[in-house]
């Protein structure tokens, strides 16, 4: 289909990438792929590395729900997001031809940091404490002041997002086809004084966290979003909730899921 040919590599821009990566391109023009240099124009958007280098992609073309994404790994191995191998281009060519190729949606979620600042993330947003001590923070689903959690932070994920730092604090891995957020904590310390759920727990798609900061001389804290960090020097509150945009990759039909995380983790 011609309105869906154009594509941008996305790659780090050193010479020896760019020479490992140059097989790839000769088949996409052999392949009647118009190659594109602004991401923008582009129908398919190719990360070429490992899901870090996805992740980057995705975040750095501006989340785009108007373009497919596809992931090629440097490894002889399929991850997460990357369901092809730059060593086995013959298999791209396979699955073009014999149409084992479909489109999968990913949830994703918005960021808003006091009423200002706004991101989007793939995997997960972090908060943890900036210090070598707990810190505070009210927690409220909706309008309804749920928790006060003392400790080291909270993570909130997609269910994509579920089988990464999320897992790594005992949370749930949950099917992508469940439109939902999950909110894990990090070391919490619960005392007479304060007292938090103790474990993770799933908010539907049309609910809203809200995480006010106690402003007890650590309001500071370190904020990732994905695999990168947020400068912000003073936050007080943060909103969490699914977004309405969804980023939408080319995967294969016979790698699900749960596939993946059947050949991950078991």
């Amino acid at each position: 289909m011609p309105d869906r040919r154009k594509l941008y590599f996305y790659h780090k821009p050193d010479p020896e990438t760019k020479e490992i990566v140059a097989p790839l391109y000769n088949l996409a023009t052999r392949s009647k792929f118009d190659l594109v240099k602004d991401y923008r124009s582009a129908n398919i958007i190719v990360s070429i590395g490992d899901d870090d280098t996805f992740l980057q992609a995705v975040r750095n073309t501006g989340f785009r729900d108007d373009c497919l994404y596809t992931g090629v790994s440097f490894t002889d191995k399929r991850s997460m997001y990357c369901d092809f191998q730059l060593n086995n281009l013959s298999s791209i060519i396979d699955a073009m031809t014999n149409d084992n190729l479909e489109v999968r949606r990913y949830p994703t979620i918005d960021v808003k940091i006091d009423e200002e600042t706004s991101f989007q993330c793939l995997n997960e947003f972090s908060v943890r404490s900036s210090i070598i001590r707990t810190f505070v923070m009210d927690v409220f689903i909706d309008q309804l002041h749920f928790e006060t959690f003392r400790g080291n932070g909270m993570i909130v994920s997609t269910p994509t997002g579920s089988t990464g730092y999320t897992r790594s604090v005992n949370g749930s891995i949950v099917d992508p086809l469940i439109p939902c957020l999950q909110v894990s904590e990090v070391a919490s310390l619960n005392t007479n004084d304060y007292r938090s759920l103790g474990s993770s727990f799933i908010l539907a798609g049309g609910r809203k966290l809200t995480l006010k900061v106690v402003q007890d001389g650590n309001d500071y804290p370190i904020m990732g979003i994905d695999n990168e960090a947020l400068s912000i020097q003073h936050v007080e509150k943060i909103e969490v909730q699914l977004s309405n945009k969804q980023v939408k990759t080319l995967k294969l039909k016979d790698n699900s899921f749960w596939e993946k995380v059947r050949r991950t983790f078991l």
